[in-house]
């Protein structure tokens, strides 16, 4: 078992140093060094953190004296290494060494190189050739800038040692150049931190993979990272709900590390617990020994690099039944390719014409038909009745309904691509002309609609007028009725002169074949309001004839109506209560009423729609009999209440 690694504080738990670059370490990595402008406030720290303290006027003078010269220096490095620099940081203050004085004007410069393609010389030779020229440079520049050379082959193999002083090196610096691998290294690094942290008893591996490691990384790219998770003593749940519970907290503390850092890239987490993983291994996955082949331990409890020593000796290989699995892959793969041809054009295809038609008929104003059914009314309604759609469209539809019947009965076997091409073009059409159908259909049905609004509007000014006391309405005579009875008189606003008016032309222009889409909105928006007005004009009018029919008692501490309509009265005998009693009774001759015998509330409502209330309504003695009889000998008799 390897040495337990000691918990390093990240970035985020740095005290502020009296040097001032130690304020650099802040921002965005992925965009470079974020110097702070003079006079700027300082950025508040991560989460539960206290906000960075204000800086000095001699504080800000010595950062940008430090940007000039990293700014320099950066461009004279990549004017010789372009190619190979992967990043470039400036470094926290270091500790001085015991009996070295601290020199608060060191600039030490960390500078990342790519070596994957260095075969000419030896690692150690690369570097101290690579740090004599970049010294040089810093030198040229500036004596305080101490540039410290990294090769990425170098970084990778104090990973594999166990030495991880590295990495917690760059998750503090500030990158001041960055092409990708100096962002994933740091939220790499604290993204581990957080989770061993909090789970370091279950946590068997991290492990930096992917594009990064493999040398094919950009900017943009994603940071791959796995978790083996061990599983082997669990007992208070199971291994799915302990992978489960665990890779929750740990993506979320993923985001977390993101906002902390400012970086961007997404931070794509794979959890394994340790028995999937071996049972991975076992059965040759070829991700797992991808991983094991190209992963970079940023903390391993002993159980990765063991592995990775073994697949690189040969003695991780997969087994005879792995191998056979993996040969029958290839026939099955060819099977599936084969069915899912089947089931395009047996369900997708199918589908994609068959639903639209459904819908054509649906907006066509009938309820949506089986399967089997809808070629044949697309046929009769749209090709025969309306004369709107090609009969060819209908034979399209027909043919792939068949083809799908076929495959699904046996008879077809197989699709080819062929065939499959011939139906995707069929198709194409089919939605094209559908498209276009939808847009005859509606046009239809907003002229249709129209003509509707039309009829209501005419029908209700008629029921209006006649509650006027005007009777016979000729068709031609609407407008001029309306005007001299409603409008003149002030009992409708003049503006609904103008709404009927428009209304009546949009008929017109119906009748001639001349009416257009911005007519019929017009018409449908202005008509909406008119016929509101004129149904609450009608329900005020009658409530205020209804009122003159009503007789309100009160008998003890509740109170009643009797509505004396016509030949038949209605009596609510609590009109507070929420289901009322109701009770209805023939009027006789001589105003008393008769036997009263129950009713609903829909009834009476039914009896209210139909019946004429006369203008005026008498009450006999004989009614104030009825009443005592109904509500008791304490009634009182209400009045103008």
């Amino acid at each position: 078992m390897a040495k337990k690694e000691q918990k390093q504080p990240s970035s985020n738990n740095q005290q502020p140093s009296p040097n001032p670059s130690q304020d650099l370490f802040q921002g965005t990595p992925s965009q470079g060094a974020p110097y702070m402008a003079p006079g700027a406030p300082m950025p508040a720290g991560p989460p539960g953190m206290p906000p960075m303290p204000q800086l000095t006027k001699e504080q800000e003078k010595k950062l940008k004296e430090i940007k000039e010269k990293l700014d320099k220096f950066q461009k004279r490095v990549l004017e010789k290494f372009d190619k190979y620099v992967m990043g470039i940081a400036l470094l926290p203050p270091q500790k001085p060494k015991e009996g070295e004085k601290f020199d608060k004007d060191k600039i030490s410069v960390l500078v990342l190189v790519d070596d994957s393609d260095s075969q000419k010389m030896s690692k150690g030779e690369l570097k101290q050739k690579l740090f004599t020229i970049i010294d040089g440079i810093a030198q040229e520049l500036d004596k305080n800038i101490f540039p410290e050379v990294l090769i990425l082959s170098e970084v990778w193999q104090n990973c594999y040692d166990q030495k991880y002083e590295i990495l917690q090196l760059i998750s503090m610096s500030a990158p001041v150049l960055d092409k990708g691998m100096l962002s994933a290294i740091k939220i790499a690094e604290i993204h581990k931190t957080m989770v061993l942290r909090k789970f370091e008893k279950y946590i068997v591996s991290y492990v930096l993979a992917g594009s990064l490691i493999q040398g094919r990384a950009t900017k943009t790219s994603d940071i791959d990272v796995w978790i083996v998770i061990d599983d082997t003593d669990v007992k208070r749940m199971t291994r799915a709900e302990l992978k489960d519970k665990l890779r929750a907290i740990i993506i979320g503390m993923g985001i977390e590390a993101g906002e902390m850092t400012g970086i961007r890239n997404k931070l794509n987490i794979q959890i394994y617990i340790l028995t999937d993983f071996w049972d991975s291994l076992k059965e040759a996955n070829p991700i797992i020994f991808t991983l094991l082949r190209d992963g970079v331990p940023f903390y391993d409890r002993g159980i990765f690099m063991p592995w990775k020593q073994l697949l690189r000796m040969g003695k991780i290989k997969p087994s005879t039944e792995a191998i056979d699995m993996f040969m029958a892959s290839g026939e099955q793969m060819i099977n599936r390719v084969k069915n899912e041809l089947k089931n395009i054009g047996m369900e997708d295809i199918y589908y994609a014409m068959l639903t639209p038609s459904q819908a054509a008929l649906m907006l066509h104003g009938l309820p949506p038909p089986a399967p089997r059914e809808t070629a044949e009314l697309m046929k009769e309604i749209f090709v025969k009745k309306e004369k709107l759609l090609e009969e060819k469209f209908v034979d399209m539809l027909t043919r792939i309904i068949q083809v799908r019947k076929d495959i699904e009965h046996g008879i077809k076997k197989d699709l080819t691509g062929k065939e499959l091409d011939d139906l995707l073009d069929a198709a194409d059409k089919y939605l094209k002309r559908i498209n276009r159908l939808f847009t005859q259909i509606e046009k239809i049905k907003e002229e249709k609609e129209m003509v509707q609004i039309y009829e209501n509007v005419v029908t209700i000014i008629r029921d209006v007028l006649r509650m006027e006391g005007v009777e016979r309405i000729l068709d031609e005579e609407v407008v001029k009725l309306f005007e001299n009875e409603l409008i003149s008189q002030g009992k409708i606003p003049a503006k609904f002169l103008r709404t009927l008016n428009e209304i009546i032309k949009a008929k017109k222009d119906y009748d001639e074949n001349k009416l257009t889409k911005p007519e019929v909105e017009k018409v449908k928006r202005e008509s909406s309001s008119f016929i509101k007005f004129l149904v609450e004009y009608m329900q005020r009018k009658r409530g205020r004839e209804l009122e003159r029919a009503k007789i309100r008692v009160k008998h003890g501490e509740r109170y009643g109506e009797v509505l004396l309509l016509g030949d038949t009265a209605f009596i609510i005998h609590d009109i507070d209560k929420e289901e009322k009693e109701i009770s209805k009774a023939k009027i006789n001759p001589d105003g008393s009423l008769g036997t009263t015998q129950k009713t609903t509330l829909e009834e009476m409502e039914k009896y209210l729609a139909k019946v004429d209330i006369p203008p005026k309504v008498f009450i006999k003695e004989k009614v104030f009999e009825n009443l005592r009889d109904l509500f008791g000998k304490d009634v009182e008799v209400l009045v103008n209440y």
